[in-house]
């Protein structure tokens, strides 16, 4: 390959020492600038013929993007009257603001009537109460900082944020989910919020927010990306079309989502209050119902701890050795003959799911040599000890499960992992997840007759008659 030339040398370098910067300053803010282009295509459409109705603000504003591409479609000769009245913009950055004033400009806005509605304020911290007061409703359209506490906590530039997270707003995880409870409990009636995806879909992390902001508010409609939007993160997002209900009250909610991967595609969602309003509650609603009345116990990971082996392991990723271990672990690992992929690999053999390890790896065991994440193949241990055909039917049973309900949920009850150009949309199963499944096993109480039904459905991947069989032993039982 022929050498960069110096001044292309020098352009790469500057680019990277850019994009360092701008690194250095998302992961201090947590701020993600909008594309105009999302603006344009997905929200406009929404609100052009309510555009003299309300007052049009962002209070996590950035360049404006949000906002001021609405004057391109005003008459020329209302835009600034209407820009006065109808927008206004708020950063925390001054930086950021001066941008926003630049663009308002190029839309034909003085400088002086720009900068007085564009302005400088933590807007987490000092709630703009005087939109409150004006004759017009507030529509809050924006793009909040996404910063998680558990980042927040491990660096000295994001510390300040802790504070934001006391009284009120404690048990909170996320800015963003700041900018969602201020917003509510200034009473807000329509907001359209780009946020990541783990509100509609995450775990624990989400389900706080979820509870306390879903008995006011419901999401008239959901655009849900799974690729990539912004120019410096893989954050998943979510556009949410979100309308205050005229009496808070604890109920389903149902809308429509449109999901944007390698297609595009519709579906129905329903988000229930007894699954924390939860996406892909199929999933979790089977867990629930179908746990077993003798589930079984499983423990993950095989350490260096129970194998008191000092000597530790460089190179490779994966690297074979010999162990020597009591005859008690000998027999437990040799015993138990499955490991789990948390993540797809890309392909459609290495998705996540059980498998066995000999076939794999071609040993006994797997153990972790490091700190447990969730990247490493995991070896179960299963309580009650299995033999190894019931270990092989379980594995067929789990895998049929998850991809039965990856199938109908279009894999939404696990966690995009990363973009990639694989066949599909590389997803990360959480070990509780993979436990609740293993609990639905029903195993340990099952008639010899009834294991070969089970079989037999299992071997012609029959997923509906399987799920039929389950609450069918639940109920009789």
């Amino acid at each position: 390959m022929a050498n960069l030339s110096n001044s292309a040398k020098l352009f790469k370098m500057e680019k990277e020492l850019i994009d360092l910067d701008n690194n250095k300053k998302i992961r201090a803010y947590g701020e993600h600038l909008t594309p105009v282009e999302i603006f344009k295509e997905f929200i406009l459409p929404e609100i052009r013929d309510k555009l003299y109705h309300y007052l049009w603000v962002d209070l996590f504003a950035g360049e404006g993007n949000l906002i001021l591409p609405i004057l391109e479609i005003l008459p020329e000769k209302e835009k600034v009257e209407f820009f006065e009245r109808h927008i206004f913009l708020f950063d925390i950055q001054e930086e950021l603001i001066r941008k926003a004033v630049s663009n308002a400009m190029k839309y034909g806005i003085p400088r002086a009537i720009a900068e007085k509605n564009i302005i400088q304020r933590d807007t987490i911290k000092e709630y703009p109460t005087f939109l409150l007061n004006k004759d017009l409703p507030v529509y809050h359209i924006t793009n909040p900082p996404y910063l998680y506490m558990g980042y927040i906590v491990k660096h000295s530039e994001t510390q300040k944020y802790l504070e934001y997270f006391q009284a009120k707003n404690k048990g909170l995880q996320d800015l963003y989910q700041l900018g969602l409870m201020n917003d509510l409990r200034q009473g807000i009636k329509k907001m359209i919020y780009i946020i990541p995806s783990n509100f509609m879909f995450g775990l624990s992390s989400s389900n706080r927010i979820r509870d306390d902001f879903f008995k006011y508010y419901t999401i008239s409609k959901a655009i849900i990306f799974e690729k990539k939007i912004f120019e410096y993160t893989g954050t998943n997002v979510v556009i949410c079309f979100f309308e205050k209900k005229d009496i808070p009250k604890a109920e389903p909610i149902k809308f429509e989502g449109i999901k944007i991967n390698k297609s595009v595609h519709k579906r129905v969602y329903i988000l229930n209050p007894q699954n924390h309003y939860r996406g892909g509650s199929e999933f979790d609603a089977f867990t629930n119902e179908c746990r077993s009345i003798k589930p079984i116990r499983v423990k993950y990971y095989l350490t260096f701890d129970e194998v008191k082996d000092e000597n530790t392991i460089e190179g490779s990723k994966y690297t074979k050795k010999t162990i020597y271990v009591d005859k008690s672990l000998y027999k437990t690992i040799k015993s138990n003959i499955l490991f789990i992929r948390t993540i797809d690999t890309g392909s459609m053999d290495g998705r996540a799911g059980l498998y066995l390890i000999k076939e794999i790896f071609g040993t006994d065991g797997i153990l972790v040599t490091k700190a447990m994440y969730r990247t490493h193949p995991i070896q179960l241990f299963l309580e009650p000890q299995l033999s190894s055909e019931d270990q092989i039917l379980l594995k067929d049973y789990f895998t049929l499960m998850l991809e039965y309900f990856r199938e109908i949920t279009d894999s939404e009850f696990m966690t995009t992992y990363k973009y990639s150009n694989s066949e599909y949309i590389r997803k990360y199963l959480g070990l509780s997840q993979a436990r609740a499944i293993i609990e639905t096993f029903p195993i340990l109480y099952i008639t010899n007759g009834e294991k070969d039904y089970l079989k037999n459905l299992l071997k012609h991947k029959n997923a509906l008659e399987v799920l039929y069989f389950i609450k069918e032993i639940n109920t009789r039982r």
